[in-house]
């Protein structure tokens, strides 16, 4: 079996753009066999690493038999943990397990990067996350992070050796390859551009060891966001992260969930066809067109989000 490596040593031991993809943990109830069945098409490219996304615990009300009330934690997704560890033994590849802020306390995030240590996983993307669906802002978790930088300090603190229990001695340095995100076209709650960049570059000195984007449909907004980073000092590695578009819902529910704009030649493109059938067509050419402008141009990986359509995306890859 390979030597399990970081996200950063990919990519510096690389000769050309290389491949990665990112998939949902199964839901609560469900087998392993549908992630592997959706990923079996996409291991055909020898993706560099697999990410795994993970969406932070619900608060739910579940009536008593008295009438009253009672306030239950339900996480639809559990298991990322063990997600990127039976993915990583079946496939012999690595894995990037998101780490959010929310719905976790600092001990519960030390206890999650202990366990990650001790399966070989040396990969984390660090996010604050989303606010809780019951929630119009996020609030972290009493005993939390409020920040994503806050949580990335503490994993550089692991990689140093120092735990939440400040006597522990001759303890064990982890060594995670920390990954956090960029918005080429804005974070929604930062009020300008620069306030953004300034505070990604916070989290690259406080030890982000590269960046992954929001997804775009227009790649000058790519170019333009990597310029203005690197204007500013950034000078990690900053990889796109793509979807397909493949339903003309997507037209209303992309803009308003992730804050994103959808090029006019694209959006009025969609809004011609007929049917859904139609509309993945157009998304699958557009894809391969931004992918294949952003490999010329020498990007360090082509990150797709698979979630839900491994099939054109692999068409896409296939392609390339």
């Amino acid at each position: 079996m390979p030597v399990p490596m970081k996200v950063i040593e990919h990519i510096n031991q690389a000769k050309d753009t290389l491949i990665s993809f990112e998939v949902l943990p199964p839901l609560k109830g469900k087998g392993i066999g549908a992630l592997y069945k959706h990923l079996d098409p996409l291991m055909a490219f020898k993706p560099a690493f697999i990410n795994v996304t993970y969406h932070r615990s619900e608060h739910v009300f579940k009536k008593r038999a008295d009438g009253s009330f009672e306030k239950v934690v339900v996480r639809k997704r559990p298991g990322t943990e063990s997600i990127c560890a039976a993915i990583m033994n079946k496939y012999n590849v690595d894995t990037v397990p998101h780490l959010i802020c929310g719905g976790f306390s600092i001990n519960e995030t030390e206890d999650a990067l202990i366990n990650l240590h001790y399966l070989g996983i040396d990969n984390v993307l660090v996010l604050r996350g989303d606010a809780a669906k019951n929630e119009s802002a996020f609030e972290p978790e009493p005993g939390g992070h409020r920040y994503a930088v806050d949580l990335l300090q503490q994993v550089s603190a692991l990689n140093n050796g120092i735990y939440i229990e400040e006597e522990l001695k001759d303890t064990q340095k982890t060594r995670f390859c920390i990954g956090v995100a960029g918005y080429p076209e804005k974070h929604f709650e930062a009020p300008n551009m620069d306030t953004d960049l300034r505070h990604l570059k916070q989290k690259v000195e406080a030890g982000a060891d590269y960046i992954v984007t929001q997804m775009f449909f227009d790649n000058a907004k790519y170019h333009g966001f990597v310029k203005a980073c690197r204007e500013i000092g950034i000078t990690v590695p900053i990889i796109p992260g793509l979807k397909p578009i493949y339903s003309k819902k997507q037209l209303t529910v992309l803009p308003k969930t992730f804050h994103i704009d959808l090029p006019p030649e694209l959006a009025n493109a969609v809004q011609k066809c007929k049917t859904d059938a139609d509309v993945e067509l157009v998304g699958k050419e557009w894809l391969l067109m931004q992918s294949r402008e952003l490999k010329k141009a020498g990007v360090p990986v082509l990150h797709y989000y698979t979630l839900g359509r491994p099939l054109l995306v692999a068409d896409v890859v296939k392609d390339i």
